[in-house]
């Protein structure tokens, strides 16, 4: 008997944006999608403007979703300031909301943070000038620390990172260079590097390209919904 996992299927959306009076209801999606994967993960603005009512529609259409559901909250999740009542509706619908935190699913380990703007590489943003700045830092370096921590606790031997802004520069190309600082981080790649990841998914940049790399090869893949995926749909499905 071979002692090789179970491959699972991942399907990974980000930015629903889900409105007052939503546009479009996701259930049809939600229902195509768990006939297809066997765990969807939601990478962040799962909200248009953070407000508990766009939560409630949220999770009414993810009713139609008959398979094991992960999320991390995005900025736009926070813009509402009601970021508790989020999530206390969206656990609720049972969502795994992670935050620091991990599930195991099939074997797999999901880990979650929403990450924080910075920058890449050497145009990474230093703590060094005005306290807003070192506060700006200060929140980047703290959600790099969730994120190990996090990590420290997966026993599984797969590893899926769930964040909302990006890791690495690649997959924000096409975007405004200009706003490339407040797309993500190299932090959390520095993090995500530091142990064995099977995938990292994240939203953020609409505009963005599909797929990078981490600096040592951890696949990454630019979920958000306006972005082209190999599927042709809105999600991308991910074989872990």
């Amino acid at each position: 008997m071979s002692d090789k996992p179970k491959t699972i299927k991942v399907a990974a959306l980000a930015d629903l944006h889900v409105k007052d009076t939503p546009e479009e209801s996701y259930r049809d999606l939600f229902k195509e999608i768990s006939g297809t994967a066997d765990v969807l993960v939601l990478a962040g603005d799962l909200t248009d403007l953070g407000k508990p009512k766009q939560a409630e529609h949220l999770a009414a259409d993810l009713a139609a979703c008959s398979i094991p559901v992960v999320a991390v909250l995005g900025n736009h999740d926070y813009e509402g300031g009601e970021e508790d009542r989020l999530v206390a509706i969206l656990e609720a619908a049972k969502v795994h909301l992670l935050d620091g935190r991990h599930v195991e699913i099939e074997g797999v380990g999901f880990v979650g943070v929403k990450g924080f703007a910075g920058g890449f590489g050497r145009f990474m943003l230093s703590s060094f000038g005005e306290p807003a700045i070192k506060a700006m830092v200060a929140e980047g370096i703290d959600q790099a620390m969730r994120l190990e921590n996090a990590m420290r606790q997966v026993r599984a031997d797969r590893a899926v990172v769930v964040l909302h802004y990006a890791p690495i520069v690649e997959t924000v190309a096409g975007e405004p260079p200009e706003i490339y600082p407040f797309l993500g981080s190299s932090r959390l790649a520095e993090t995500i590097d530091r142990f064995e990841v099977s995938a990292v998914v994240h939203g953020h940049a609409h505009r963005g390209a599909y797929q990078g790399r981490t600096p040592k090869g951890a696949p990454v893949y630019n979920v958000a919904a306006h972005i082209e995926k190999p599927t042709g749909r809105p999600y991308a499905l991910l074989e872990i």
